[in-house]
């Protein structure tokens, strides 16, 4: 039996259940959107603004991330993700500042948030509990709160669906209502026939990728049009899962600058496979570079691994391929021998931070 087929071999080092975390996770999409749509804003809270900032690190900005992109052509205001402990100069009072942090003890965000409230911003707070759930609450300030108990990495339909419902009941963007529900049904269709664990290797293109990455430094590459998140969500979910270091890059810029720097280290070069996130709405003529770059690499015996989006509507397609990712994460980290739920550099950071 091939060692991803094997159950056994998979209790063995998901020693956390990190498997029915990313199973589950259409189910958890549900959810999230129901919390969304019974999420009610204070009466009379301002429904203009000039820019919205979202603040938050790790899994909590990814959701933002996804939020920004998929809705970037329908965005009545300019969107940015902000990750850092200050915040931009242009925030001001005319700002809506949404303040997304899983734990809410999460310091970068917490500065964010105290900066928001000196500059008399508008703020919604998305959080599971925590120092800022507490600070919301004191302050008078809308507060969605979301389940807690899951690793932030794990959340992402929780800090996603609520977001996007937000944004539509502001009037920022229309409802999504049709889409979400698209997009949930393909979330299941894909995980029972195509991703999903009890599907074979021979019929499950996530565990053969994870078999071709395997030893290998996988870089990643998506259109800057929609995909730049999900390639972000790539990479994060290889480090934090697989403990798997990997490189990201995106259309057409890559073919301006990184396209050539496959010619050394040598050595490394020979260790590196080529992933390609394909969308059927990307540009044409990044569609076509996407071709063109995919012969240069074969030409320089670089493995290249094309992944296509699944879906009728852009939100299926985009979640779809976050889907093939986190499942692929997961499937590395059990070739690897290891249990894809600690993140012991990231816990030993905090606490060393956290007596400082």
């Amino acid at each position: 039996m091939n060692k991803l087929d094997s159950f056994k071999r998979i209790e063995k080092y998901d020693e956390s259940s990190m498997l029915e975390l990313i199973e589950s996770f259409p189910e958890q999409c549900q959810d999230a959107r129901c919390i969304g749509d019974e999420f009610e804003l204070p009466q009379g809270f301002k429904r203009s603004y000039k820019n919205i900032v979202c603040a938050g690190l790790g899994g909590s900005a990814i959701g933002a991330d996804l939020a920004r992109s998929y809705i970037a052509e329908d965005a009545q205001v300019p969107i940015l993700v902000n990750r850092n402990y200050t915040l931009p100069n242009f925030v001001t009072g005319d700002t809506l500042v949404i303040v997304s942090s899983y734990s809410g003890n999460t310091e970068e965000t917490l500065s964010a948030y105290r900066e928001a409230v000196s500059r008399g911003s508008n703020i919604i707070v998305i959080t599971s509990g925590g120092k800022l759930e507490k600070a919301a609450k004191e302050g008078g300030l809308p507060c969605l709160t979301i389940p807690r108990g899951f690793p932030p990495r794990c959340a992402l339909g929780y800090s996603f669906f609520p977001l996007l419902t937000v944004l539509a009941k502001i009037g920022i963007i229309k409802d999504r209502a049709g889409s979400i529900d698209d997009a949930i049904h393909n979330l299941r269709k894909l995980r029972d026939s195509r991703i999903g664990y009890k599907v074979p290797r021979r019929d499950n293109p996530a565990k053969s990728m994870a078999a071709e990455i395997f030893g290998k430094l996988p870089v990643i590459y998506g259109s800057s049009d929609h995909i730049d998140a999900v390639v972000t969500r790539w990479r994060g979910q290889l480090a934090e899962n697989s403990k798997t270091l990997s490189s990201g890059h995106l259309f057409p810029e890559m073919n301006h600058n990184e396209i050539v720097g496959w010619e050394n280290p040598k050595k490394v070069l020979k260790e590196c496979v080529a992933v390609i996130l394909r969308d059927a709405a990307d540009h044409p003529r990044i569609s076509r570079r996407m071709d063109v770059t995919r012969k240069i690499f074969k030409r320089d015996k670089v493995k290249v691994l094309e992944v296509r989006s699944s879906g009728l509507e852009l939100l299926a397609r985009i979640l779809s391929l976050v889907y093939i990712g986190d499942f692929v994460s997961f499937y590395l980290a059990i070739l690897n021998g290891i249990d894809p739920t600690p993140v012991e550099k990231i816990t030993y950071l905090k606490r060393k931070l956290a007596k400082i």
